[in-house]
Formats: C-alpha cells, sequence, structure tokens
C-alpha cells in the first residue's frame, strides 16, 4: 500500500455502513494531510459518486455467496494528485451503453460537460428505474478535470467486471 501510495482499500459489500465508514476515513486521512478544503470536497463528492454507483447499479455476480453490492474501492494520493478507483460487477447487456457514455463524456471540454450536466437535470424523464439520472459520471469528470478511465473485463457470459478509475489533480487545473 505505502509503495503505491494508497491511503485506502476496501473490498467486499458496500452497505450504508461501510459506505459511511469509507467515507470518513478518507476524510480523516485527507485531515492528517492538512489537505486543502477545495481539494477535500472534490475528492468527497467523487468518493460518494463512485460509493453510489456501487450501490445502485452493482450486479450479483454469484448468487448465494457474493453480495450484490460486493465491489472494489481504493483512493490512493501522490504529491500532484489523488487517484480514486472503483470496480463491481455490471450486466454485460450494459457494457456497451456505459462505454459509449463514458467516451461521449470523455470527448467534452468543461463548457460542454457544464452543458451536458443542466441538460440532464432539466431533462424529462429524469430518474431511472435504479434512482439515477445519469449525473454520476458527468459530476466526477467536472470535479475532476480529467478524462475517467475505464475497463470492463468478462466475468462470465452475463457479467463484466466494470472498473474506473479518477484522477483529481491537488492543485486546480
Amino acid at each position: 500500500m505505502s509503495k503505491r501510495h494508497l491511503i485506502l482499500i476496501y473490498e467486499g459489500e458496500f452497505t450504508q455502513e461501510v459506505t459511511k465508514s469509507v467515507l470518513a476515513m478518507a476524510e480523516r486521512n485527507m485531515d492528517s494531510f492538512g489537505e486543502d478544503s477545495g481539494v477535500k470536497r472534490k475528492v468527497f463528492n467523487v468518493m460518494v459518486e463512485c460509493l453510489q454507483n456501487i450501490s445502485k447499479h452493482a450486479a450479483n455476480y454469484e448468487p448465494g455467496r457474493y453480495a450484490k453490492n460486493n465491489a472494489l474501492f481504493m483512493i490512493g494520493k501522490h504529491d500532484s494528485d489523488y487517484l480514486i478507483t472503483s470496480g463491481n460487477a455490471v450486466n454485460t447487456v450494459d457494457v456497451p451503453e456505459m462505454g459509449a457514455k463514458i467516451d461521449r463524456i470523455n470527448a467534452l471540454d468543461k463548457d460542454g460537460l457544464k452543458d451536458l450536466y443542466k441538460h440532464i437535470i432539466t431533462s424529462k424523464p429524469g430518474l431511472s428505474e435504479k434512482g439515477g439520472a445519469g449525473l454520476g459520471f458527468v459530476d466526477m469528470a467536472r470535479k475532476s478535470g480529467m478524462p475517467l478511465e475505464y475497463d470492463f473485463e468478462a466475468i462470465n457470459n452475463t457479467l463484466s467486471f466494470f472498473s474506473v478509475k479518477i484522477t483529481i489533480p491537488r492543485k486546480n487545473n
């Protein structure tokens, strides 16, 4: 962990209590580093979005053995940035749409992201059946100011492991 500059790693079921604990531990770590409040706010916001994605969208990949929200979450701190990585199972049929959505977000500049964010919050139909309006990835890209790095790895014929890495610069960009 030290060699890779990781300050927090959690793998397992993400319940409301676990999520609160992960957020509290990360906040204590950033406080102990004397991190700038603006950077802390961005990191915290991206962490919340990642954890909400896990709790709302993680697929159950081994019924009876693993809980639906079994996933991975890591945060690391380097001299110039924070790296937040999360991963969870998703339905393989959703992979093309998810990849295309992230690619569209990554192609936008700061103003484009702002416009997309406004469009999503003002358009119908609003919330999806899983409780999201598609704002999570847009908000992560806006807060980080960097492209979202992602990957899909097949688990079996119906599920894939989705991972996303968000870089948050410690200096204003």
